[in-house]
């Protein structure tokens, strides 16, 4: 049987490999191979070479016989080498460079992107006291894997901060964290089409990622219920039979509308009827200028609302913190999927978080950013009134973002490519309906300054007056 000779590191990374019983020369053989990978660009150029003792090692042979391989390959000019330097790979195209990146055609300087927090304001100094916190006093067995529900100090503190603000009926037992609302969404999904269901209404307008995404995902029908000034059609959703209805009732999104109390008490009258789980999108509550919060639908009937709440918009996306409060019989399972996914999520950023809550830094930082979040609002509705007057702003009073009703002679895409033509980046609202409706524009303001905001609403008049 002819012998061959490889090994797993020098010889490896050359992919030489020499069979002692060929009539082909040793030396040959390693040329040979080393000659192919050049011409293949496998070793491109200027790709250093293992100096000759240590492939003679890893290949068997003695060391003369690798120098009288490089140095044929240095002589067709192959390989070029210097004394007390190493073999370079001297032939062959140029490694290719990284591909330039394509620049859109316009350039977005002031966007008015929606639902997202300005996260330049991140409270770090309050946060790296916590984390510093943690990682001294947690018990040992907290950076172990977790049940799936999350750490007990998160839970704990959760509770009592939903149940302190918003109004919940929560406890750690009923509350499970998440990483962020996308997760707590898809686990639930699964979780329900698991136990049979299969119809998801949803509001619409609405958004078109997470519940729906994942509801198509998993098999379920994807239902919309119309939204009218204050929120979700009760009458229109009396004629819906679905497994579970998916509600921002204290701030749609995104005409924001504030679901009055008649039509709380009717929503809760159809899932007891249906038996159905109405899944409660909290998602920025806790910025609430013009008027008192409303609480959270979840306190009403915690038997049949799921509870679905972030840091995403308060504090940072990136942090990817969620949680849902579920009725009993929904928990467990929700645990055992949160396993599944991801074996828990991290132990260390949960600490902190229920550190940040337990010691009311989470409240500080919410007071710090209302008055800053209604300037920018503030301005943002002044701008309209005197640039765009004939845009009618809507669901001004709370969140990170306003909608604007657009005039009968306005189309919603033609004033986004306006807007984009004049560096403008502005968003519609027919994007997140399932049905056709009325044209609108959803305007972001938490990460613009006073002066982005009041000149991208000029730079946008003046666009729709030269058209």
């Amino acid at each position: 049987m002819a012998e061959s000779w490889t090994n797993s590191s020098a010889a490896a990374d050359l992919l030489i490999g020499l069979d002692r019983a060929a009539p082909q020369a040793l030396h040959r053989q390693i040329e040979t191979a080393i000659r192919e990978g050049i011409r293949s660009g496998r070793l491109p150029l200027g790709a250093s070479l293992p100096p000759t003792r240590a492939l003679a090692t890893d290949l068997g042979v003695s060391r003369g016989i690798v120098v009288e391989a490089y140095q044929q390959l240095v002589a067709e000019g192959y390989l070029s080498s210097r004394p007390g330097g190493y073999t370079r790979v001297a032939a062959g195209p140029a490694p290719a460079s990284p591909a330039a990146a394509v620049e859109p055609a316009t350039e977005v300087r002031i966007d008015f992107g929606y639902g997202r927090a300005d996260v330049a304001h991140f409270p770090r100094a309050a946060w790296l006291r916590s984390l510093r916190r943690v990682l001294t006093q947690a018990p040992n067995d907290r950076f172990g894997y977790s049940s799936g529900r999350g750490v007990p100090e998160l839970r704990l503190a959760l509770a009592d901060y939903l149940n302190r603000v918003r109004g919940t009926v929560a406890t750690p037992d009923t509350t499970v964290v998440t990483n962020g609302f996308a997760q707590g969404i898809a686990l639930l999904v699964q979780v329900l089409a698991a136990r049979g269901a299969r119809r998801l209404a949803v509001e619409d307008p609405s958004p078109d990622d997470d519940a729906r995404l994942h509801a198509r995902a998993a098999g379920l029908e994807v239902i919309g219920v119309p939204v009218g000034p204050d929120g979700i059609d009760v009458t229109a959703l009396a004629a819906v039979r679905a497994d579970a209805l998916v509600l921002t009732p204290s701030h749609q999104w995104p005409t924001g509308g504030v679901l009055p109390a008649p039509a709380r008490a009717a929503v809760l009258r159809w899932a007891r009827a249906n038996d159905a789980v109405v899944v409660e999108d909290d998602y920025d509550a806790e910025y609430r200028y013009d008027r008192a919060p409303v609480g959270a639908l979840q306190g009403l009937d915690p038997d049949h609302v799921v509870y679905a709440g972030t840091a995403s918009k308060t504090l940072a996306p990136g942090l990817r913190v969620g949680w849902l409060v579920a009725p009993r019989a929904l928990v467990d399972d929700l645990a055992a999927a949160k396993v599944t996914a991801d074996r828990g999520g991290s132990a260390v950023d949960q600490l902190a978080f229920a550190d940040f809550l337990a010691g009311g830094e989470f409240d500080r930082h919410l007071r710090r950013m209302r008055p800053v979040y209604r300037r920018r609002r503030d301005t943002l509705l002044a701008g309209l009134a005197r640039h765009l007057p004939e845009f009618r702003p809507a669901g001004v009073a709370a969140g990170l973002h306003l909608v604007t009703w657009l005039p009968p002679h306005l189309d919603e895409d033609a004033v986004v490519r306006t807007g984009l033509a004049r560096g403008v980046g502005v968003h519609g609202v027919g994007p997140y309906r399932l049905t056709p409706g009325p044209q609108g524009l959803i305007f972001g303001y938490a990460t613009l300054d006073p002066p982005a905001i009041d000149e991208g609403l000029g730079l946008l008049a003046a666009g729709l007056r030269a058209h």
